[in-house]
């Protein structure tokens, strides 16, 4: 017993150190310059989605939305946003381009909701975590003198997610990220399954939201 406790112990010392993921991102903007919001002026972030097989992670929508709301940007709830402009934000309806986006700001109600909720940019995010490459396996069995679990499994895990950034006052484009986050995760099966997962999208989210609000300034406008 005591040599299988010094040798999980250090397996698992060796798992740990290569729990981590690596998370690269891609920027892209026409200009250096900083986008400027005004105190009451707030950023809208919408998930791409298509009516009954595709829909972005709205948990990491959240999770950006609050990275977002740390650097004092008001970021609108993209719920809200839905239900205030419906049906023209509903997955069918929902334009994927600026030309579609530019026929629907010519609608006077849309374009009077807009500018009542004060939203001058929308952050279209598209993208998903995906599990691929597993391996090994783990037994569990329950005998007379207890139970336990044997065994040893590992899989990949990676996040590619896109942000696309559009002024709804000028109806142009102005920027996208694109983040990338993979690892690997392991359980070890050693009389319980241990569980030791790679924080893929966690990275992904906190280096998108991180980059994203480097995007903005708020203006002062103390006097």
């Amino acid at each position: 017993m005591k040599i299988v406790t010094i040798g999980t112990a250090l397996l698992l010392t060796f798992l740990l150190s290569g729990c981590g993921a690596t998370t690269t991102i891609d920027e892209y903007r026409p200009t250096t310059k900083i986008m400027e919001l005004n105190s009451e002026e707030s950023v809208v972030i919408l998930g791409r989605r298509d009516a009954g097989h595709y829909d972005t992670d709205r948990e990491f929508i959240s999770c950006v939305t609050n990275k977002m709301e740390g650097a004092d940007i008001q970021v609108l709830p993209e719920q809200q946003f839905v239900d205030s402009i419906y049906p023209w934000f509903e997955p069918r309806t929902a334009p994927k381009g600026l030309k579609r986006l530019k026929r629907l700001m010519k609608d006077q109600a849309i374009k009077n909701q807009v500018k009542r909720q004060k939203i001058r940019y929308l952050v279209w995010l598209d993208g998903s975590t995906q599990t691929h490459d597993k391996g090994g396996s783990i037994s569990c069995a329950i005998g007379p003198g207890g139970g336990g679990c044997f065994g040893f499994a590992q899989w990949e895990k990676s996040s590619a997610y896109e942000a696309i950034v559009w002024d709804l006052t000028d109806l142009t484009e102005k920027g996208r990220l694109r983040v990338d986050s993979t690892g690997t995760s392991y359980m070890v099966g050693v009389v319980a399954p241990i569980p030791l997962l790679t924080p893929v999208k966690n990275d992904a989210c906190n280096s998108l939201g991180t980059q994203l609000k480097q995007f903005f300034s708020v203006e002062n406008n103390q006097e």
